[in-house]
């Protein structure tokens, strides 16, 4: 078997088998693979490549077999979707190869009384790619948009429905994008202009922000591994639209802040720099090993302010009622802001998702509330574009806790904004979608 295409197949399988987000599971599985350089890079397209296609690989192979789909061996289904990969979306890659070689998975794997069903399949689609055409025609735009640009029908319908399609397509376009590494220049220990100068001595190309003065955007830049300035606490791996939300929360040195939902502590090591590591950070989270996450990365960034604690945010009103000079709700929720960077997370999104988050949303926000000290802030933020899970969980919030008012976004921001809730869309501003709201509390 080839090396390379086994590997990819072993991490295909840890994502559809055992439910590992593809960029773990990838980052493990080469690091341990011994692959040269040329390899590990064929190995990260096919996976992302693939994962990201997911939903639109499996329409294709649906139409060129006629046994159901769920009577399929899921390592087999696997070896499909890397095969129709190759030969709908690898041009380098010639078709018999991409046969060949998934024919020689299904044997290795033992499955050598189904490799001449994969072969068969997978030479049925070279011979005719036509089968395979996505729909056209009166009705069918939604379904040939969501095919096209590999996004789950109902995610693309709802999209079309909220900015009409061409934005809709604009945004599916900007979720199959690369995105770029961006870093957070960690302050307490140098200043972007610094970071900048050690980073193109080392010929990564690092281009300052336009959202967050903290901020370099990074092309070059090699294995992250092997980046110096990342492992040394010179920065954190942090997006432009992220770093927005301590500037809103505007901790001073001395303050007690409180971040509910912390993990994995970009957000808190931010708030640590923003007040000269002087004062103190709870940082809550119901996984221990994401807390530990977040003291390894206070131990790299030499931040000393920041106390791990294991609470469900939900709890937090009980151990620190009014209290706190800020506390933060970074929510979890839909994650739609952040498809690019996640290319299996589309698949996994639901509308039962987006209808069910918004109660526990505003369940966490109000404990939260009940943390902050009059006088003081609370930050809700998320990383999604989803309506219901941002707007109107703040102004749910708001209508019912009469003690608290919305405090504009705007002179809090590091960049010219009159908003009174933040909210970024991809296709529109360049960034991961991202909403801050921040309130006073009376």
């Amino acid at each position: 078997m080839d090396k390379a295409r086994e590997t990819a197949l072993k991490i295909l399988n840890e994502v559809y088998q055992n439910d590992a987000y593809a960029n773990v599971a990838l980052t493990r599985e080469v690091r341990k693979s011994q692959l040269s350089d040329v390899d590990r890079r064929f190995v990260t397209e096919l996976v992302y490549g693939t994962v990201k296609a997911g939903g639109t690989l499996d329409w294709i192979i649906k139409k060129y077999i006629s046994r159901p789909w769920n009577k399929i061996d899921a390592v087999v289904k696997n070896i499909l979707r890397l095969g129709v990969y190759q030969i709908r979306y690898m041009d380098k890659v010639p078709d018999s190869a991409a046969c060949n070689e998934c024919t020689e998975l299904a044997k290795g794997y033992g499955h050598a009384g189904l490799s001449g069903f994969v072969n068969g399949v997978l030479r049925s689609m070279v011979r005719e790619p036509e089968k395979g055409d996505f729909p056209e025609g009166k009705g069918k735009a939604t379904l040939q948009l969501a095919l096209r640009e590999q996004h789950p029908e109902w995610l693309v319908r709802r999209w079309i429905k909220e900015f009409g399609y061409d934005e809709a397509v604009k945004l599916c376009q900007f979720n199959n994008q690369q995105p770029p590494l961006v870093v957070r220049t960690n302050t307490l220990r140098t200043n972007p202009s610094e970071l900048a100068l050690q980073l193109t001595s080392m010929g990564v190309e690092a281009v300052r922000s336009r959202f967050a003065d903290e901020g370099l955007i990074l092309e070059n830049y090699g294995s992250l591994d092997a980046l110096e300035p990342l492992q040394d606490g010179a920065c954190q791996v942090q997006d432009e639209s992220s770093m927005l939300v301590a500037h809103v929360l505007s901790p001073e040195p001395g303050d007690f802040v409180i971040d509910v939902c912390s993990a994995p502590g970009g957000k808190t090591t931010h708030i640590a720099a923003l007040m000269d590591d002087i004062g103190r950070i709870v940082a809550c989270d119901i996984y221990e090993h994401k807390l530990e996450r977040v003291q390894e990365n206070a131990q790299r960034l030499d931040i000393h302010i920041i106390e791990p604690r294991l609470l469900d945010a939900r709890e937090v009103w009980k151990e620190y009622p009014k209290q706190a000079d800020r506390v933060l709700v970074d929510a979890p929720c839909s994650g739609l802001g952040v498809l690019r960077r996640k290319p299996d997370s589309r698949w996994r999104k639901s509308e039962k998702l987006v209808k069910e988050l918004p109660e526990l949303q505003l369940a966490i926000l109000k404990s939260a509330a009940n943390a902050v000290k009059p006088g003081g802030i609370l930050v809700y933020s998320t990383c999604t574009i989803a309506r219901e899970e941002n707007q109107d969980v703040v102004n749910t919030f708001l209508a019912q806790a009469r003690d608290f008012q919305l405090e504009p976004v705007g002179p809090r921001l590091p960049f010219e904004c009159d908003a009174d809730m933040l909210q970024l869309y991809p296709q529109r501003d360049g960034t991961d979608g991202f909403f801050i709201a921040c309130m006073r509390r009376k």
